[in-house]
């Protein structure tokens, strides 16, 4: 049951008596609940965060894109600096055509832009700091804010956590000095990303929709949306094909792959240990 004294919190918002809770499994970072009010209402409760700002960046994520429209999103009810109330979402079985549709949807979603690389404020990838506020080159060159804000930074915790050797550090240097090559012939407008669309952030709606949930919300180029969807699988090659017949991917994006992926690895790396080093070097020899 949540805790007492949240449980009060949440009545007295409600208006309504919270008086059961039923846990669910799934999440790592914090406590997930089902909680059930005296009129026979339910919500989905997130409570225990290591991080006071956690919560608050979940839930602007979340109304970020929301406001997109591509996607139905859990509603965001209230949070605060230990808890995160959103609406309650069913959940069914995929309708015919799901993967398909999804890689559409996304694609569409990719069609919202932002006039500046980034995002208004910093949030969270898994438990590490996710740096979105970008300076004043960063905000229109998509290649300095994609390595001092995402690749540079993981590095610096990777040394920061003892995992970074000579040759790691060699390897790195390598990448910071042909990143403008990796990524030439890319440029594109920012667009609306979830940042973390791996197979376990999307749900299954009882009208067999897609639900996109746990965002690290930025404006960034679409392909780091479409590579973090390999890391893990999870998407079949129905959801490529949506996705493609919606956007397609600017030639060249095969190359450009694992750049986008190492930025999720060092954040393993860094999140779960020495296990991951060898896959973050072996995405970084692939541009030697």
């Amino acid at each position: 049951m949540a805790g007492v004294e949240l449980a009060k919190l949440l009545t007295n918002f409600l208006g309504d008596e919270v008086i059961d809770s039923t846990p669910v499994s799934g999440g790592c970072i914090s406590k997930s609940e089902l909680i059930t009010t005296a009129s026979g209402r339910s919500f989905f409760l997130k409570s225990g965060s290591v991080n006071e700002k956690q919560f608050e960046a979940e839930a602007v994520g979340l109304k970020e894109l929301a406001k997109a429209g591509e996607f139905v999103v859990p509603r965001v009810i209230l949070y605060g600096a230990d808890f995160l109330l959103l609406e309650r979402i069913e959940q069914g079985n995929a309708r015919e055509g799901f993967q398909y549709d999804f890689g559409y949807s996304l694609g569409k979603m990719h069609r919202h832009y932002s006039q500046v690389f980034g995002f208004e404020s910093d949030n969270f990838i898994g438990l590490t700091p996710q740096l979105n506020v970008p300076n004043e080159e960063e905000c229109k060159d998509w290649c300095k804010f994609y390595f001092n804000k995402r690749l540079a930074y993981q590095f610096y915790l990777a040394e920061e956590n003892g995992y970074v050797d000579h040759f790691f550090r060699k390897c790195f240097g390598s990448i910071e000095n042909k990143i403008e090559t990796i990524l030439k012939g890319s440029n594109e407008r920012p667009s609306l990303l979830h940042g973390d669309l791996w197979g376990g952030n999307y749900l299954v709606g009882t009208q067999g929709e897609c639900v996109l949930i746990d965002p690290a919300v930025y404006y960034g180029h679409r392909e780091a949306d479409i590579a973090m969807t390999k890391l893990f699988g999870g998407f079949s090659t129905d959801f490529y094909q949506g996705y493609n017949d919606e956007h397609p991917l600017l030639a060249g994006y095969d190359y450009r792959e694992r750049i986008y992926l190492l930025y999720h690895v060092l954040n393993h790396l860094n999140l779960f240990g020495e296990m991951y080093k060898s896959q973050a070097l072996e995405l970084m020899l692939y541009y030697q």
